[in-house]
Parts: C-alpha cells; structure tokens; sequence
C-alpha cells in the first residue's frame, strides 16, 4: 500500500512563499508521473502542477504557472512543490498523488492559508 506523507503548509501572506513536500513510499517512485492537487472549501479538487516523463516534463495549471514550482528528489522518492507570490486564492489543502493515473489512495494533505 503507497503511503504518501504532505508537509509544509501553513500561513503565509499574499505575495510569501511556501515550500512542500511530499513523501512518497513506493518502490517506483523515479518511474512515474507525480502531481500536486489542491482542495479549497466548498470546490472540487483540482491538479496544480504536475512533473512526468524523462527527461522530466512540467505543467501548470495557468493560474500557478510563473509563481509554483514543482521538483523532485528521486533519491529520496519525495516531490516539491515551491509557491511564491501566494495569492488569496492559492488558500487550500494541497495533496500529492501519481499522475496522470492516481494512486487509490490519498494523504493527509497540508494546509496552506493565505492572509492578506
């Protein structure tokens, strides 16, 4: 069973920064295509930004793309997600999963609330 372990959120003001990180334990990890997705209150969750291929690919969705980052550490099967300039909107419960195909299962996720 994939086990993925989210960290790194918390309160930032608008135009901070954040940086995730997501722990995955899958033996495969450097193989597959990984994801950040997002929930905000009330909304569906949404794909932020994905990283896949190689040699690596990246893709934003437009309203993250030239703010979000997304990286990965192969050697220590973790993913990262680094957000500058956080907007209100950027406010939610940030999850990582396998992209495109998810994992059954999801994390915790963390929490990123963003203040004026």
């Amino acid at each position: 069973q994939v086990q993925l372990v989210e960290s790194g959120g918390g309160l930032a003001q608008t135009g901070g920064s954040l940086r995730l990180s997501c722990e995955v334990s899958t033996p495969n990890f450097s193989s597959i295509g990984m994801g950040w997705f997002r929930q905000a209150p009330g909304k569906a969750r949404e794909l932020v930004a994905a990283i896949f291929g190689e040699p690596s690919q990246t893709y934003y969705i437009p309203s993250v793309k030239g703010r979000f980052t997304i990286s990965r550490d192969n050697a220590k099967s973790t993913l990262n997600l680094q957000m500058n300039g956080l907007k209100l909107e950027d406010t939610a419960v940030y999850y990582c999963n396998k992209y495109p195909v998810r994992f059954d299962t999801w994390g915790q996720g963390t929490q990123v609330t963003v203040s004026s």
